[in-house]
């Protein structure tokens, strides 16, 4: 008998498979991270990944400031995607984006964590 069985090999189905499932998985955040950045600028922010140094006697943490006359959303480069999809979505949240195209998933993420105004406009009638 050789080296591979079928059953051997059927044990291990599963798992090409499942590394495919999260390889798809983190390809779809990279692409929502680089939507929500394109959306964030068209909407007026500079969008920066940076290395925020951490020591002691303050805090760094992602997020929008302004300096100057910019509008600035800064993340951590360090974050994991799905963290700065969060932050950028806080951000984002309850700005007008009936005007912007978004894919079908980065709407439904705005619009359940702030809402739009359609939505507060749907509601009232």
């Amino acid at each position: 008998m050789g080296f591979t069985t079928a059953a051997a090999s059927s044990k291990n189905r599963g798992v090409g498979r499942q590394a495919e499932k999260v390889a798809r998985k983190a390809g779809e955040q990279l692409a929502l991270l680089e939507e929500l950045k394109a959306v964030a600028t068209r909407l007026g922010f500079e969008v920066r990944e940076e290395k925020l140094l951490r020591e002691v006697g303050y805090r760094v943490r992602s997020g929008s400031c302004r300096v100057h006359d910019t509008n600035l959303i800064l993340l951590d480069r360090g974050l994991p995607p799905n963290a700065q999809i969060d932050i950028l979505v806080d951000e984002l949240a309850g700005k007008p984006l009936d005007d912007l195209y978004l894919s079908p998933a980065a709407r439904r993420l705005l619009e359940r964590a702030g809402g739009s105004p359609a939505d507060s406009e749907r509601a009232a009638s």
